[in-house]
């Protein structure tokens, strides 16, 4: 984008140097939208896109919760945990001490389920079922479970058991483990 040239404006007898210069900035700025491709109704449209711009990450809040039964937990990862790592750990934390071995735990705020298929190895998955997008809510005898249409997801690897409607595995998420916690992102 090229440099303006300076614009001057004149001012009629009465008008204050604050307003004169009020008046020069909104000048520069409907030159720069201008430049930019954005005018007239095209402002309300850059608002718009901006209004409805953003992450489709939902927003992550509160801990990891804990489902009713005792062998169901959710949290979500895909890949092995084990290491401990040098760079600090980030992501949202679940303790590994409330992930069971061949369970899990969901955590709904941030839709994601951790496993731990054998002792010391963690997963995490994505907690929206890939058949119509339900939240999965049980992780229970090895599986993920979805309520909606009884969907059920392998523990080690997100694939969807063969009578499931689903067909599509859970998308793994990043596992890092460290100290006793499991981090997702």
């Amino acid at each position: 984008m090229s440099e303006e040239p300076e614009t001057t404006t004149s001012r009629s007898p009465g008008t204050s140097d604050r307003q004169a210069e009020v008046s020069g900035a909104a000048v520069r700025r409907r030159t720069v939208l201008r430049a930019a491709g954005v005018g007239g109704a095209g402002v309300a449209g850059a608002a718009a896109l901006a209004a409805c711009g953003g992450s489709s990450t939902p927003p992550t809040t509160g801990a990891a919760a804990s489902s009713a039964t005792s062998s169901s937990t959710t949290a979500g990862s895909g890949s092995s945990a084990g290491s401990s790592g040098a760079a600090a750990a980030s992501g949202t934390p679940v303790k590994t001490a409330d992930v069971p071995v061949g369970g899990g735990v969901i955590n709904a705020s941030a839709l994601f389920v951790v496993t731990q298929p054998s002792a010391g190895q963690f997963k995490a998955f994505s907690a929206t079922c890939t058949h119509q997008g339900c939240a999965v809510t049980r992780v229970q005898n090895g599986l993920i479970i979805c309520p909606c249409h009884q969907s059920q997801f392998d523990i080690s690897t997100g694939a969807p058991t063969s009578g499931s409607q689903a067909r599509s595995p859970l998308p793994a998420k990043s596992v890092t483990v460290s100290g006793d916690s499991v981090y997702v992102a």
